[in-house]
């Protein structure tokens, strides 16, 4: 658990790190996706030994599960145990939605599902030019995917579990490698509670900026003025006033 929680762990800050440049210009984070894409053989070895550390993660947390139960068949007498925090008792549930919400984030940019953004498109249509190449336009994906209220509030809530993984989890992972004692462990709870609250805010920051229209809101009109003008996608039904007119 240790072990795999560390590597995640790494991918979680590396990714948040690379979803960040949304902040910055289209051509910033366009690059850094035209950079990984450019890389398959690097690309689909780090997926498939994220796959592979992901699946041993949810097994062995099945197994320690199982282990704690059968080293209590007989339930506490008073709830919450002492000692356990509901952090803690919540790993598996929160373990669990996290991964889901991982395999719908994947399909959704990935064009496995379609781009929900209120004309219907899917995100494998939006195209750009990186250093005189096409590229996937993965800025405008991120703006049209985000300023749907729903997948912005799921992407949320998912953060949210995230962090409550991570401020059980992080803390869990170093006391497994030894950083536990009675002087050194406050001031540890405290950094692993402060690193969690620092990537539930940045990771959570991209969909409110994106919805709110404080991020890239101009860019999304042009882009989706461009797909219907080359005819990829029709514009979206009028409704109200205009649907009686």
């Amino acid at each position: 658990m240790a072990a795999t929680g560390i590597a995640l762990f790494g991918f979680v800050v590396g990714h948040l790190i690379g979803n960040l440049q949304v902040f910055g210009p289209p051509e910033m984070i366009n690059s850094y996706g035209h950079f990984l894409q450019s890389k398959k053989l690097l690309l689909w070895t780090v997926r498939l030994g994220l796959l592979a550390i992901v699946f041993v993660h949810i097994v062995v947390a099945s197994q320690l599960t199982a282990l704690n139960r059968a080293a209590r068949p007989t339930q506490y007498a008073t709830k919450p145990g002492w000692g356990s925090t509901w952090q803690s008792r919540y790993m598996m549930v929160s373990g669990l939605v996290i991964a889901a919400f991982v395999i719908y984030h994947l399909a959704h940019f990935t064009a496995l599902l379609p781009g929900v953004n209120g004309i219907g498109h899917d995100f494998s249509k939006l195209r750009t030019v990186v250093h005189g190449e096409e590229a996937h336009d993965v800025y405008g994906m991120m703006i049209l995917g985000f300023q749907v209220w729903w997948v912005s509030l799921f992407y949320i809530v998912a953060q949210g579990l995230l962090f409550i993984h991570l401020y059980h989890g992080l803390a869990s992972m170093l006391q497994t490698v030894g950083f536990r004692g009675h002087a050194l462990w406050p001031p540890v709870q405290r950094i692993m509670r402060g690193i969690s609250i620092a990537i539930f805010i940045g990771y959570a920051i991209i969909p409110i900026a994106i919805y709110f229209r404080v991020v890239g809101n101009d860019y999304a009109e042009r882009k989706k003025a461009e797909m219907i003008s080359a005819g990829l996608v029709q514009s979206a039904a009028p409704v109200g006033k205009e649907a009686a007119k």
